[in-house]
């Protein structure tokens, strides 16, 4: 069973259904039990930084989600879902993240020729070998959609970077700590491999 957290500000019908398309069962939740029931555990993530903060606290979710991912439970963040696991976001000054990764969240530059946010297909690299990319090709395109972007403290944790006139820290995993900056659940028959990658771990 994998769980998808659900604290108001997420994009979990998609992320619910690309889960279903792979045969997988699903719920969405913020129920605290069937969270820490589930195998797998999901944190989209559409918004901003202060407000989806807000949420989880409100529903006491930041507490449950440190739980699992202190049990070492398989937990992938989605877009904000993935800025939320750092310390704090240059989008909402004074609010704490779940501060489970080190790293900061910035906004990304302007500079000629790029609008922002950053929304479309880009490609992935690869600077180190991830789990989310088992079976994909080089460079496969992945869709993105935010105006923040990860530069994490630990560059050994980076499994996947994007640019976007400057290197955006695309995709993490630490343990069984993974998050995406780009939407898998929108990024074609690619997300379905990364999500599918996920559900096996």
């Amino acid at each position: 069973m994998i769980a998808i957290i659900d604290y108001d500000a997420g994009n979990l019908k998609s992320v619910e259904k690309a889960f279903l398309a792979l045969g997988e069962e699903c719920v969405v939740t913020r129920d605290h039990d069937s969270i820490r029931r589930a195998d797998r555990v999901v944190l989209p993530g559409v918004g901003s930084f202060g407000t989806a903060m807000q949420q989880l606290k409100k529903y006491e979710l930041d507490q449950v989600i440190r739980e699992v991912v202190q049990e070492d439970k398989p937990f992938l963040g989605i877009c904000l879902g993935l800025q939320l696991l750092f310390e704090g976001s240059e989008e909402s000054d004074g609010v704490e993240g779940l501060h489970l990764l080190d790293g900061e969240i910035v906004k990304i530059p302007e500079a000629p020729g790029l609008k922002i946010p950053h929304i479309g297909w880009n490609s992935l690299d690869f600077p180190h070998e991830g789990r989310l990319f088992a079976g994909l090709k080089e460079q496969p395109y992945v869709y993105f959609v935010h105006s923040y972007y990860l530069k994490a403290k630990d560059p050994s944790i980076v499994k996947a970077t994007t640019e976007y006139g400057v290197t955006i820290h695309a995709s993490v995993e630490k343990g069984n700590l993974f998050a995406c900056q780009f939407h898998p659940e929108k990024s074609s028959t690619v997300g379905l491999q990364i999500l599918k990658n996920f559900a096996e771990i």
